[in-house]
C-alpha cells in the first residue's frame, strides 16, 4: 500500500549542488513524538535544521518536510548524498520498546521501500566503512561516524535487519559462530598495544563488533571461549551490556584490573587461565 505523505513544508533546505543520492539514513527525532510537531519545528527557520520525512505511530502515514530533490540539514557532509527520515522515537530505546511502535517500524520500511525504488538505491545495510565510503544502501545516521555529526541514533536497540525485510530488502545472513581455539592456547590479541573490545564508544581504540567487519569477528571469538568456559553470553558479535558485565565478573575472578574491557591481558586470560 502506498504511503501517504502529508506536507510540511520546512524552509531549511538548500540544492544538492548535482550530488546523486545513494545513502538512505535513519536517525531518530530524540524529542518530538509526532510528525507534526516535528514539522513544527523545522518549519522554524532558525532551527536551521530539517529531514525529508518523519514517521510517528499513525498507520501508514509519514510527515514531508523536504522534497526529494532538494538538500535536507541534518547529516552534516553526507546531506547532499543522502535521503533522509526521522523517527519520532529515541536512540536510547531498547529492542523491545521499539517493537511496541509497529506502525512506525512499518511507516519506516514502506518509506525506504519507496526512497529506494525512486533512487535505484539497493535495500541493504551498509556499515559504516561502506556508508563513509562510496557505498549504496540504508544505513543508520551513526554510521557517518563525525563527518555526519557524531551522533549515536538510531541506537542499539534498533531492528534495522527487521525493517529492511519488511522493505523488502535481503535478510542478512547468518553470521557462523567460530570456534574456539583449545584452552591453554590463546590466539594472537587481534589490535595494537592499548586496543580493546568494549562497548560503542567514539574512543578510536574501542571495538565494539556493532558496526561489523572484522571488529564483529573478534568479538564473536571472545564471545564463543567465554562460552565454552562456561558463561553464559550471547555469541553475536556484538560487545554490549552483557559482555561488558561478563568480562568485569571474569577479570574479578582472576584478579585482573576490573573495568569491563577486553584488552590484550584479558583476552589472553580468556585462554590461559584455568576454568574454575
Amino acid at each position: 500500500m502506498t504511503l501517504t505523505r502529508i506536507s510540511y513544508p520546512s524552509p531549511n533546505y538548500s540544492s544538492r549542488g548535482g550530488a546523486a543520492v545513494r545513502l538512505i539514513v535513519l536517525h531518530t527525532a530524540e524529542g518530538s513524538r509526532t510528525i507534526e510537531s516535528l514539522g513544527s519545528f523545522f518549519g522554524n527557520s532558525s532551527s536551521q535544521v530539517s529531514s525529508h520525512a518523519g514517521a510517528d505511530d499513525k498507520v501508514n502515514t509519514v510527515g514531508i518536510y523536504v522534497q526529494r530533490a532538494n538538500k535536507a540539514w541534518t547529516a552534516a557532509n553526507y546531506n547532499p548524498v543522502a535521503i533522509q527520515i526521522e523517527l519520532c522515537a529515541f536512540a536510547a530505546w531498547s529492542e523491545a520498546e521499539w517493537n511496541q511502535h509497529p506502525n512506525m517500524l512499518d511507516n519506516c520500511a514502506k518509506w525506504i521501500a519507496e526512497e529506494a525504488a525512486a533512487f535505484g538505491i539497493p535495500i541493504v545495510k551498509l556499515n559504516a566503512s561502506q556508508a563513509q565510503g562510496t557505498g549504496r544502501g540504508v544505513c543508520q545516521h551513526r554510521d557517518l561516524g563525525a563527518g555526519g555529526g557524531g551522533h549515536t541514533d538510531c541506537g542499539n536497540g534498533f531492528p534495522i535487519d527487521k525493517v529492511l525485510q519488511m522493505a523488502g530488502g535481503t535478510a542478512p545472513p547468518p553470521t557462523p559462530t567460530p570456534t574456539p581455539p583449545p584452552a591453554g592456547k590463546a590466539p594472537p590479541f587481534p589490535y595494537p598495544a592499548g586496543h580493546y573490545l568494549g562497548r560503542p564508544s567514539s574512543d578510536p581504540y574501542c571495538h565494539s563488533g556493532f558496526y561489523g567487519g572484522v571488529d564483529t569477528t573478534n568479538v564473536q571469538t571472545w564471545q564463543a571461549q567465554m562460552k565454552a568456559r562456561g558463561w553464559s553470553i550471547g555469541v553475536d558479535g556484538k560487545y554490549g551490556d552483557e559482555s561488558y558485565n561478563i568480562c568485569r565478573q571474569f577479570q574479578s575472578e582472576k584478579s585482573l584490573s576490573v573495568d569491563g574491557l577486553c584488552g590484550a591481558q584479558t583476552w589472553a586470560a580468556s585462554w590461559n587461565a584455568p576454568v574454575t
